[in-house]
């Protein structure tokens, strides 16, 4: 059966699977309408059963459609990494793993100054809160919060001393003329982090802090949660800085103590192809947090 399917029909119908439409399928693969209709067509014949259900307006898989679209996807992104992997231009291309509120809040921001200093070379970003594994070659670079465990193979770079204070908009703050008064408005929480609210209270000698009266699992979340008036957020100001140099955040209690930390690192193995270009982006990365 897999003989009777070429990987040129399969192809065709992975497109016009993802994209709901033979006519967006042909224009992605350069095709004509007409060609992409009738690599279906016949791989449907042979395989010996449909896999869309066809309308004058839109096309909609069957069930073996759904299932060999699964299939298709998968086969061809790992066949993607494969081909990336022995590339000859591999050494143009970064991929970065990355702490979800680190590259929404502060490496965003700063890749074009990166792209613009190493014309040519292609930043790849993913961002979740799991360690990169860099013995399967998907990540050259990894961004993570808090400093790793496992260090004996790896380059660890520290991003940098982050203060952790309290932030909120300015029409907030306005209703706070001394740390006591947080008693008086939503404290927002940000779920991850290693400094909460009861510490930033200890620290300042205030007592037990009130409940939160909401939480996030990202502070990039958290964050917006604050510009956006719903309370006051303990958050770094690193992650932060976007919103407090355009206005939307500010901190209130400027005399008050807050308490800093080196909340990120930046990884990569200490051997392989990429640590040339891997060391060019940590040392462009750490000026730039120290900026």
């Amino acid at each position: 059966m897999l003989q009777m399917a070429s990987l040129s029909a399969v192809r065709i119908f992975e497109a016009a699977a993802r994209l709901a439409s033979f006519r967006a399928a042909a224009e992605e693969l350069h095709l004509s309408p007409s060609a992409v209709s009738h690599a279906i067509s016949k791989l449907e014949r042979d395989l010996g059963t449909s896999l869309f259900e066809r309308s004058t307006r839109k096309v909609i898989l069957t069930l073996a459609g759904q299932t060999l679209q699964g299939h298709a996807s998968a086969a061809f992104e790992e066949l993607r990494r494969g081909v990336e992997m022995i590339s000859s231009n591999k050494t143009h291309l970064l991929r970065v793993h990355c702490a979800p509120s680190y590259a929404a809040q502060v490496l965003s921001a700063r890749l074009p100054d990166f792209l613009k200093h190493n014309e040519g070379v292609e930043v790849r970003v993913a961002a979740s809160t799991n360690y990169a594994r860099f013995v399967d070659g998907l990540f050259d670079v990894d961004i993570v919060y808090g400093e790793p465990s496992n260090r004996e193979d790896l380059i660890v770079v520290p991003l940098g001393e982050e203060v952790i204070s309290p932030v909120c908009s300015p029409e907030m703050a306005e209703r706070l003329s001394s740390p006591r008064d947080l008693a008086r408005v939503p404290l927002i929480r940000s779920d991850l982090k290693r400094i909460q609210w009861i510490d930033w209270f200890e620290l300042n000698n205030l007592g037990p802090p009130p409940l939160p009266a909401m939480s996030f699992d990202r502070s990039f979340l958290a964050v917006d949660a604050a510009a956006n008036g719903l309370g006051v957020a303990l958050e770094s100001t690193s992650l932060a800085r976007r919103e407090l140099e355009n206005g939307r955040l500010v901190r209130p209690f400027a005399s008050c103590r807050d308490s800093r930390y080196i909340g990120h690192y930046l990884a990569y193995p200490k051997s392989g192809t990429q640590r040339r270009l891997a060391k060019r982006f940590a040392d462009w990365l750490t000026d730039s947090s120290s900026t």
